[in-house]
């Protein structure tokens, strides 16, 4: 194996560049050059790659996003878009590729293997949805960034001297997967949290704010993760059962910026070095996860395919934290 290609696809997230310094650092220490493709798949396609030195990525371990940029495209998805893919990998003399982004990016991976290129997927995003891993490069850094907003409001909603308790309505992303509203709640002290995995009654919720009114609180925080419903109706629902007129607070992309903790560093090297080991033993279709603090791997499949579980004792601490 000569040359390792490194993508960045999908949705940025904290951790992605720690991680593209691992895979630089892993490829030269077994004397395989690394080469960053510029603009996920569509630069694939295009040809848009440079070789990656060690003195360089040293310079990016703490900045956010991808210095190698990240786009969707559409053509890839055709056989056209695939044969122009791997052109480009023979023509630079690519031996395998590292695909660093979601389910959508393992998508990518797949197809490229089925049109016989080595390819390795690291799950990074922040909605922690992937399956066959405890957790995703990025998500620490959400999560963070999420309970800090949290804390603030606390701050200010104690401060308010006011005639009715108010209710702060905070979204989080996290499409279909709750992990992220729910371990920022937990972490932050939010007095309810709404989660697509977890059934739940609105009239209860309220009940459960009115109780907290009752002894004496003068401001309530409901986390509400973007894949339940939409924040506006939220609010119409909560302000008619406890005739309140409530704040929203919307994190947006946010959410995905600012420097990543120390923990995305750490696994996302993890992942990185990883991969390249599976590369170099002649693995393809394969997927990187940290399962116990430990790197693992599975086929890439099990990333796309099986739903990421939140675990029963998280949810068990999220009920006792908001009593």
């Amino acid at each position: 194996m000569k040359r390792i290609g490194v993508i960045t696809s999908g949705g940025d997230a904290p951790g992605m560049n720690a991680c593209i310094r691992a895979i630089t650092k892993a490829a030269r220490a077994n004397q395989v050059e690394a080469v960053g493709i510029y603009e996920g798949y569509k630069g694939l396609m295009e040809g848009n790659m440079t070789s990656l030195d060690v003195n360089y990525v040293d310079e990016i371990v703490e900045l956010s996003g991808t210095v190698l940029k990240s786009a969707r495209s559409k053509l890839f998805k055709t056989k056209e878009g695939q044969k122009k893919a791997k052109a480009q990998i023979e023509a630079n003399d690519i031996s395998g590729l590292i695909v660093i982004g979601g389910d959508g990016s393992f998508k990518g991976a797949n197809l490229l293997s089925e049109n016989g290129i080595p390819v390795i997927g690291i799950p990074a995003t922040i909605d922690n949805d992937i399956a066959g891993t405890d957790y995703s490069i990025g998500v620490d850094s959400a999560i963070n960034i999420v309970a800090g907003t949290i804390s603030n409001i606390h701050d200010t909603a104690r401060s308010l001297v006011v005639d009715t308790p108010r209710v702060f309505l905070i979204e989080v992303m996290g499409r279909h997967c709750g992990y992220l509203a729910i371990t920022a709640a937990i972490a932050a002290g939010a007095d309810y949290c709404l989660i697509p995995e977890v059934p739940y009654e609105l009239q209860d919720m309220c009940s459960h704010i009115e109780n907290k009114f009752r002894d004496g609180k003068q401001y309530s925080v409901i986390v509400l993760a973007e894949g339940v419903m939409n924040v506006d109706k939220l609010k119409k629902d909560v302000d008619k059962i406890l005739n309140i007129d409530s704040r929203i607070s919307l994190l947006g992309h946010q959410q995905r910026g600012g420097t990543p903790t120390v923990f995305d560093r750490l696994i996302a090297t993890q992942m990185g070095v990883k991969a390249v080991e599976l590369l170099l033993e002649g693995k393809t279709n394969r997927m990187v996860g940290i399962v116990a603090g430990k790197t693992v791997d599975h086929p890439i499949k099990k990333g796309i395919n099986d739903k990421y579980k939140i675990n029963q004792d998280l949810i068990k601490a999220y009920n006792i934290s908001i009593l």
